[in-house]
C-alpha cells in the first residue's frame, strides 16, 4: 500500500560502535527519503566515529576502524544531514529507542541546532509488536495452534510454558535440545543482578546502570 503523505517520510538506520545512546557513535548512517508523490531518493555513507570501533561490533555490522578511517566525521556532515531532514517525518525500526537518541547525541555533539521534536516519528518495531501480541496466550496459540484455557492461572501458564518450548525446539532447528544453551539463549541483557540495577559493561566490569 502506498503510504498517504503530507510530508516527505524519512526512512533511516545507524550502524554505531555500540549501544550505549550517550558514548557510542555512529559509524554508518543509510536513509531513505519518500516524496508524497512517490519519488524516492536514498543515500548510505560511512561516518568516521573518532573513536576505536569494538570487535563485538565490527561482528555484527561488519564495519571496522580501517573501513572508516578516510569517512567524514559526523560533524562534517551535520549540517547537511540537518537540512535532508528538515521538515520531514522519520521513520525506523526500534528508532524511538535507539536511533533517534543517538541521533539527537550526535547533532548536539556537533552543535547543530536543530530540533527533532518538530518532527512525527514512526518506529515500525513498535507497531510489529503492538499488533503481534507477545503474550502467553499469543505463543501458545502461535507455536501449538491450541487456545490457552484460564489464562493467567498459575497452573495453565506452567504448563503452557512447557508445551511452548517443546513446540519451539521442534519449530527451530537451529535451537539446540540442550538446557545449557537454551538458557544462554534466552538471557536478557548483562545483568549481574536480577533486578538489572547492576550490569557487566564491555570489560566485563560490575557498575551500576540505575539510580546515582
Amino acid at each position: 500500500m502506498k503510504l498517504n503523505l503530507k510530508n516527505p517520510i524519512v526512512f533511516f538506520d545507524l550502524e554505531t560502535t555500540g549501544i550505549n545512546i550517550v558514548t557510542d557513535r555512529i559509524v554508518e548512517i543509510s536513509y531513505l527519503k519518500v516524496f508524497p508523490n512517490g519519488d524516492e531518493e536514498s543515500k548510505t555513507r560511512l561516518i568516521n566515529p573518532e573513536m576505536p570501533i569494538p570487535p563485538q561490533s565490527t561482528a555484527i555490522h561488519g564495519i571496522s576502524d580501517e573501513d572508516v578511517k578516510d569517512a567524514p566525521t559526523f560533524k562534517s556532515i551535520a549540517k547537511s544531514l540537518a537540512a535532508q531532514i528538515e521538515g520531514c517525518d522519520l521513520a525506523g525500526y526500534n528508532s524511538n529507542r535507539f536511533d533517534i537518541p543517538v541521533l539527537a547525541e550526535e547533532f548536539l555533539r556537533a552543535d547543530v541546532d536543530i530540533n527533532l521534536m518538530k518532527h512525527k516519528f514512526v518506529d515500525v518495531q513498535t507497531i510489529f509488536h503492538k499488533k503481534e501480541q507477545r503474550t502467553l496466550s499469543a505463543a501458545y496459540k502461535f507455536y501449538c495452534d491450541k487456545e490457552l484455557e484460564n489464562a493467567h492461572s498459575a497452573e495453565a501458564d506452567t504448563k503452557a510454558t512447557y508445551e511452548i518450548l517443546k513446540a519451539q525446539l521442534d519449530y527451530y532447528p537451529d535451537l539446540k535440545n540442550d538446557i545449557s544453551f537454551l538458557s544462554e539463549y534466552s538471557a536478557f541483557g548483562n545483568n549481574v543482578d536480577f533486578a538489572g540495577r547492576v550490569v557487566y559493561n564491555e570489560k566485563g566490569v560490575e557498575c551500576i546502570k540505575l539510580g546515582k
